[in-house]
């Protein structure tokens, strides 16, 4: 049985582990779960993120958010392969900097089929954190969606992913300060949730609101799509941070397993509760944005909670994305998925949830969270706020307001969704 009150059991991802922790030798068990993991977490952004903020979106935006979700894949995979690798972690056996890694590892030059990082091949480390550097700046998309150029977003996400997260990796995760002080997050609630969602917060208020926003109804087009993005990424969770312990260690993979479900449930069960007594009604899309609220705030300290903690945490959350989506209304910011409150409020308290809750608990741990929180957050809004502003002055950020009306799908993509969609249109 294991013992959720001895020791702090520390994140794989920290400089701890990255360069003190004693290497697995090659091990068929721990590569073969990292393969799995790391197909599950693809999964979350193709096609999971995609299927979920598609439906989100009106029937005549719903191609250019797949379109934006598989192109940022793509493109990512190969800037991490260029740079953003070793900018966030290094070469192997090199005193990691404070700030970036050695670039010793541009296209991959140090990584071969033969090197080891963590007890696994290098190839499947890399392969692994790819996944995370793809979802990220996938999911800023739901801050601009249906009103931004597909170019301009290419060179946001591009210019975002090399300046923002690559570095605040290897700040966390790859030997840099934030691990040295002492800053805990496992699986990212802080490197990719707070990083992207203070991202999508400054696009919503750079971008301004959609045409017709607070006056014109603008529901979801298409829920079975999104309820089904929306299972995609649960399920993804399970190697989003089973996967970052970056072993098949049976007591501590199976606790990220079981706090990140329980987390999801009590997330999802909470936020439709406090929906029905405001609203009166269970509402579907603040369950799903509740279970994905739960997974979010239980990211950073998914290896330190037990069972009990878990669910604490992710009832918290389900009330914070109710209360949180109703603030980002009063406030009149366009949010069509609502990522703004899933990922950085949610990042916000599960990235200090780990100085209240679990293993690490203390009043000096939860000091450094919040360090960190504010840290990385003032990084990303600045970063973001720079690279926007001077895309908004070279190419512009958003599609003429005849574009808009008419429909990304066909205006930046020359095709409909849906083959009747502009006969039925009104």
């Amino acid at each position: 049985m294991l013992d959720f009150v001895k020791g702090a059991r520390f994140p794989a991802l920290t400089a701890l582990a990255l360069f003190s922790a004693p290497s697995f030798a090659s091990d068929t068990g721990h590569t073969a779960w990292m393969l799995t993991a790391t197909a599950l977490v693809l999964f979350m952004t193709i096609p999971g993120l995609s299927l979920f903020y598609a439906g989100l979106v009106r029937a005549k935006n719903v191609l250019s958010v797949l379109m934006q979700c598989f192109a940022i894949t793509g493109f990512m995979s190969l800037l991490w392969f260029v740079a953003g690798y070793s900018i966030a972690f290094g070469t192997e056996g090199v005193e990691p900097g404070p700030y970036m890694g050695d670039m010793g590892n541009l296209f991959l030059a140090n990584v071969s089929i033969d090197s080891m990082r963590n007890g696994i091949p290098e190839t499947l480390f890399v392969m692994f954190q790819l996944t995370f550097a793809v979802i990220t700046p996938a999911l800023i998309v739901g801050g601009f969606a249906e009103r931004m150029k597909f170019s301009a977003m290419l060179m946001f996400s591009a210019a975002w992913m090399l300046l923002v997260y690559a570095p605040v990796c290897h700040w966390v995760w790859g030997g840099g300060w934030l691990g040295d002080m002492g800053l805990q997050d496992f699986a990212g609630g802080t490197v990719v949730h707070i990083t992207a969602g203070v991202a999508a917060l400054v696009a919503a208020v750079m971008m301004g609101s959609r045409k017709g926003f607070g006056s014109t109804a603008m529901p979801p087009h298409n829920l079975t799509m999104t309820v089904t993005g929306a299972g995609m990424l649960w399920v993804g969770w399970f190697g989003f941070n089973g996967g970052s312990v970056l072993s098949a260690d049976p007591e501590l993979t199976s606790l990220t397993l079981v706090t990140t479900c329980l987390a999801a449930a009590a997330g999802g069960i909470s936020s439709s509760i406090v929906s029905n007594l405001l609203y009166k009604n269970f509402d579907l899309t603040m369950f799903m944005n509740g279970v994905l609220g739960g997974l979010v705030g239980i990211t950073a300290g998914a290896d330190q909670m037990s069972p009990t903690d878990a669910i604490f945490i992710g009832i918290t959350a389900g009330v914070i994305i109710v209360l949180g989506i109703l603030l980002i209304d009063k406030l009149k910011l366009d949010d069509p998925v609502g990522a703004i409150a899933v990922h950085l409020i949610c990042g916000i308290w599960g990235t200090l949830a780990v100085g209240i809750f679990g293993a690490m608990a203390s009043f000096n741990q939860f000091i450094i969270q919040l360090i960190g929180v504010g840290i990385v957050g003032a990084f990303s809004c600045v970063t973001a706020f720079i690279i926007l502003f001077t895309i908004k002055k070279t190419i512009g950020l958003r599609v003429e307001a005849d574009e808009e009306l008419k429909g990304l799908d066909l205006m930046e993509h020359g095709m409909d969704a849906y083959s009747d969609f502009r006969l039925n249109q009104h």
